[in-house]
């Protein structure tokens, strides 16, 4: 029974350490893959939204806007490595990017922080503004993106 156990724990770390391998040395994507929008809205179906709903819309266009802005000279879209474009995938280039990854993540998650204590003060007109003036960022950026064929 014993010597059971021991076999499927160490077939289990053997599996686990394989697969971690295999994904280490696999291409990442410049731009997360969590990085889509759904829905863009009008002012009218803003207005008749709840306060809370707007909130989540708000840090939801935060999060697409601060995680394609700073690529958008490579790409605006997910799913494009650095092998895309010609960067040799070294392991100083892939260090780079994995840095520049945790930084916009940490920055995004500071972001929230502030923004979940402190907009929910906002305006209700101000907040809808700032959506639709994201969207209209996000829909510029598509454009840009169809415009900017390599």
């Amino acid at each position: 029974m014993k010597s059971k156990v021991t076999l499927i724990c160490l077939t289990f770390l053997l599996m686990a350490g394989v697969s971690f391998a295999q994904s280490k040395d696999e291409p990442k994507s410049i731009i997360s893959q969590d990085v889509s929008i759904s829905k863009y809205h009008d002012r009218k179906e803003l207005e008749q939204m709840q306060k809370g709903a707007l909130l989540g819309l708000y840090n939801e266009r935060i999060e697409i806007i601060v995680k394609i802005l700073p690529y958008i000279a490579f790409a605006t879209k997910p799913g494009v490595t650095m092998s895309t474009f010609g960067i040799p995938d070294t392991k100083e280039n892939r260090n780079a990017l994995d840095d520049q990854i945790d930084a916009t993540t940490s920055y995004f998650q500071s972001t929230m922080d502030f923004q979940n204590k402190i907009l929910p003060y906002s305006d209700r007109a101000n907040l809808i503004a700032a959506i639709l003036f994201y969207e209209e960022t996000l829909k510029a950026l598509h454009i840009y993106s169809e415009n900017n064929r390599f």
